[in-house]
């Protein structure tokens, strides 16, 4: 009995946990539900599965007489002789009796179907030797036969037949989309055995959804009618209508009701299928709104599961108790962690169960987080993460003002060439500029945009800016941050030109050994007036400060160097050689970063682009 209670004991917390609601919960309650609920929803399933067919074979005879009384309304035509002999005349007359005839007709087709016929009537179009009649209680669109919009044409010969268009056969069109379908008929002589034409009638189909609505007065429901292909004709979500009701392929039958469970919950279906119509009348219930109505079996199941819940509560407090003691004294030691006291210490008394197993990763994660603190690895996250886009969404608008009027004073001397080029490279700078999704690119990505740059300030300076850019390396095939060389080149340009001589600014790539490992050394010389020793150091001193703390003419070289060096490691970024009066030159040192390594720095989703 003591060595049972021992490796009780030493069973881990999860263990103790699932064992204890095993025998007190989940068996006798599994047991019990799956029993009350196989019982219930056979015997729901049964009685409803029952009844519903018999409801959808009345739905169905009330639909069918709907659909009769429908295709009795294009012979309300023949009742009119007058609009008989209209039909029968030639299409070749004056314009007098052209417009008489069509007022004649369309008068008739209000009195007879818009204002005196039936209230679901949305619209009647008789098509007459290439005359269109049409009266409408609602505007409408797309029933135009002269550009084929209208996919029936006049002469059709239907031999007397009513035909019905549901709402995927026809692109016709009522304001605010109601529901409904086209009655189309030829109209026959019968006298000369002529067709006189066809007559559309557009009915909306509220007469079938007041039938369907009688079906569940709850509307807890989904009801529809479908043709024999799945397509909806209607459904009580107006979303559906023309579409092919999911799941219909897999109807085990179509007369009768089953259940299915392939859904995001249990459905129970019910189908007729129409000997006259060829429609479907569907009606489909969850389970779930089935099972509330349960009674006996539902409250017995409550009281049952309210006795097993105090049981395994019980329980569980006596569990409980055995782990809050240790519990407690960790949440104690979390708080003063919380509050950077980091020298604590929890006693491990044992090593097996949950309790131990999280002392031992509280004490782990304590070093870790004492070890990250001494290597200041949280300062340079937040710095990662400040600067990654800082520099990205620097567009200086004084560069944009004179690009633009470069651009304008071209186009007013007549140089339409170079407007072109000028707007074509800021286009591509620009878009070069917004796209941020990147985090690393190609070094001839990141030289095409200098280029642009230094183009776009050669128009404007002329002889006054000279530059040379000459590469060792395969610049398609090495990979670097954006925008390193633009605010070095900017510096070299805005001071150059200060002195009033042209400015010579020459770049030059090569491979570099850094610590043993490849690199890449780009050098930016130019021949400005340099800087002096003092701004030269404060300048160095900068670079191994906060970036985000100064906001000066020096931003961008220190933010350059600060991106680099916190991306790659220490021993990369600026290193900046100037003699006051002579220029400068600025070395960009690099790792050497090829496409086969690229997937291996951070997982960056990089590719080549235009």
């Amino acid at each position: 009995m003591i060595f049972k209670k021992h490796i009780f004991k030493n069973l881990r917390l999860r263990n103790k946990l699932i064992i204890s609601y095993i025998l007190l919960t989940v068996i006798p309650m599994s047991s019990l539900g799956y029993i009350a609920y196989n019982q219930y929803t056979k015997s729901i399933e049964e009685e409803v599965g029952g009844y519903l067919p018999r409801i959808l074979e009345q739905a169905t005879e009330n639909i069918n007489k709907e659909v009769q009384e429908m295709k009795q309304l294009p012979d309300l035509i023949y009742n009119s002789n007058q609009v008989l002999e209209v039909l029968k005349k030639d299409t070749f007359q004056n314009k007098s009796s052209i417009l008489n005839d069509e007022f004649l007709i369309n008068n008739y087709l209000s009195q007879i179907y818009i204002n005196g016929g039936s209230q679901d009537i949305l619209g009647v179009f008789l098509l007459s030797k290439n005359r269109l009649f049409n009266r409408t209680k609602v505007p409408f669109e797309n029933f135009d036969y002269e550009n084929s919009s209208f996919p029936y044409g006049q002469d059709l010969d239907l031999q007397g037949k009513e035909v019905i268009l549901l709402p995927h056969e026809t692109s016709l069109q009522f304001e605010g989309n109601p529901p409904f379908i086209l009655i189309r008929k030829t109209l026959i002589d019968y006298d000369n055995r002529e067709n006189l034409g066809t007559i559309f009638i557009a009915v909306e189909m509220s007469s079938l959804a007041t039938i369907l609505d009688k079906m569940d007065a709850d509307h807890k429901s989904d009801r529809w009618i479908m043709d024999n292909r799945g397509r909806v004709i209607y459904h009580t979500n107006l979303d559906l209508i023309s579409t092919t009701l999911p799941g219909f392929k897999d109807y085990p039958s179509i007369n009768g009701s089953f259940r299915t469970m392939n859904e995001k919950e249990n459905q129970l279906i019910s189908t007729y299928k129409s000997e006259q119509t060829d429609w479907i009348v569907g009606y489909s219930i969850s389970m779930g709104y089935l099972t509330e109505r349960t009674d006996s079996v539902r409250n017995g199941t409550i009281i049952a599961f309210v006795v097993f819940v105090l049981i395994s509560a019980l329980v569980s407090v006596l569990l409980a108790w055995n782990v809050s003691k240790p519990l407690h004294q960790l949440t104690k030691l979390m708080k003063k962690v919380e509050k950077g006291d980091f020298d604590v210490d929890l006693p491990i008394q044992s090593t097996k169960d949950e309790v131990g197993l999280l002392a031992k990763s509280f004490h782990s994660m304590i070093w870790k987080i004492k070890d990250l603190i001494k290597k200041n690895y949280q300062i340079e996250l937040r710095q990662k993460e400040a600067q990654l886009y800082a520099l990205q969404s620097q567009i200086n608008p004084h560069f944009m003002y004179n690009t633009l009027e470069t651009i304008g004073m071209s186009v007013e001397e007549g140089d339409n060439d170079a407007a072109v080029r000028m707007v074509t490279i800021l286009g591509r700078m620009l878009r070069y500029s917004l796209n941020s999704k990147e985090k690393l690119v190609s070094l001839s990505q990141e030289l095409l945009q200098m280029n642009g740059y230094l183009t776009l300030q050669k128009y404007r300076y002329e002889e006054r800016l000279i530059f040379n850019i000459h590469s060792d390396i395969h610049t398609d095939y090495s990979y670097t941050l954006k925008f390193i060389f633009q605010p070095i080149v900017e510096n070299a340009i805005k001071y150059g030109v200060e002195q009033g001589k042209p400015v010579y600014i020459d770049i030059r790539l090569t491979n570099y050994t850094h610590g043993g490992n490849d690199a890449i050394l780009i050098s930016i010389k130019d021949n400005g007036p340099g800087i002096n020793d003092e701004t030269l150091l404060k300048l160095t001193d900068s670079f191994l400060s906060d970036p985000m703390a100064e906001r000066d003419s020096k931003y961008g070289l220190i933010n350059v160097h600060a991106r680099i060096s916190m991306t790659f490691g220490v021993g990369f970024g600026l290193q900046i050689a100037s003699k006051y009066g002579e220029g400068t030159e600025v070395k960009i040192i690099i790792p050497k970063i090829t496409s086969t390594l690229l997937n291996q720095i951070g997982g960056m989703d990089n590719e080549k682009k235009d």
